[in-house]
């Protein structure tokens, strides 16, 4: 009888086809999913549908409300509200995505491997990885960038260096959860090499997981840059940013209590949007809450 030179990882077969089709059925995560999009299409297309400049200053306009013509007000050097607003985001949706990308390169790999080699391997990474888990993320985000020097780049830096450990030990409390399964046990009799066991088998099945968290690391990130940029550590002067906006806006809460609750609304509502989305895509990847609303759907029934 001929032996099978390939095993298939029987958690991830079709486990997407069934995620795709339970995650349209979460009214809150469709919710979330419709806004991010619509927030990162108008902040990627915000140099075409800006209205102004969002540098320009023009003194003669500065704190003028809402209006036709500045539908947002404008600031404190007559700047449109809106426009930086647009232009911000694609400062804080891009410094979220790098960091979510930066993390998962760092994160996912070393909890790989600790968790498939165990041991002295497994004991080094945690340990380094604890070491850094110590400190407030927030704070550890201030050192690093006042070491690095304030820049948006180093915002990237030190945020994909705060959450990768939180990433790296979910992944490999979910590494050790699956290592030891047959498909894997029957793999390694096979002679597939670490490697190929990482990639093709543990990989694949802790998938589930690591897209839930990295939502969080992405939310984490946005708020955590408007913060940095609100300490005055991100974007400086004159580029926007939420949460340079929002530093700026604090003086003049009496007065243009717009310049504040633009900048803040659009913070909440992408990391609402963003959350939502995470609720959606953890119970369409987990089958345990497909059985648990359809037993309460059919107690309702009932």
């Amino acid at each position: 009888m001929a032996v099978p030179n390939r095993i298939s990882s029987p958690r991830f077969a079709g486990s997407i086809v069934l995620a795709a089709r339970q995650f349209p059925r979460h009214r809150a995560a469709m919710i979330g999913l419709v806004c991010l999009v619509l927030i990162c299409l108008i902040s990627a297309l915000a140099p075409y549908v800006a209205p102004y400049d969002p540098i320009q200053i023009k003194l003669s306009a500065k704190l003028k409300p809402p209006s036709f013509e500045h539908w947002m007000g404008t600031d404190h050097f007559g700047r449109d509200v809106l426009s930086r607003l647009l232009w911000g985001g694609r400062t804080s949706l891009g410094v979220g995505l790098l960091v979510v990308g930066f993390a998962f390169v760092l994160g996912v790999p070393l909890g790989l491997i600790s968790g498939y080699f165990g041991g002295k391997v497994d004991n080094l990474i945690m340990r380094l990885v604890d070491a850094l888990l110590t400190f407030p993320p927030l704070l550890l985000a201030v050192a690093l960038v006042g070491l690095l020097g304030p820049d948006i780049q180093n915002v990237m830096l030190a945020l994909g260096i705060v959450q990768a450990p939180v990433l790296a030990r979910m992944v490999r409390g979910s590494t050790l959860a699956v290592r030891e399964d047959l498909y894997v046990m029957a793999a390694r009799a096979l002679g597939a090499g670490p490697g190929r066991i990482v990639l093709s088998h543990l990989l694949r099945n802790v998938m589930s997981p690591i897209v839930v968290q990295l939502t969080i690391v992405f939310a984490a990130a946005v708020v955590a840059e408007a913060s940095l940029s609100f300490l005055g550590f991100g974007t400086q002067p004159p580029n926007p940013s939420w949460g340079r906006d929002m530093s700026e806006a604090r003086r003049f809460l009496g007065d243009a209590p717009w310049m504040f609750m633009a900048p803040t609304g659009a913070i909440m509502l992408c990391v609402l949007s963003i959350n939502f989305m995470g609720d959606g895509l953890r119970d369409a990847l987990d089958p345990r809450a497909w059985r648990t609303r359809r037993t309460v759907a059919a107690g309702e029934r009932r």
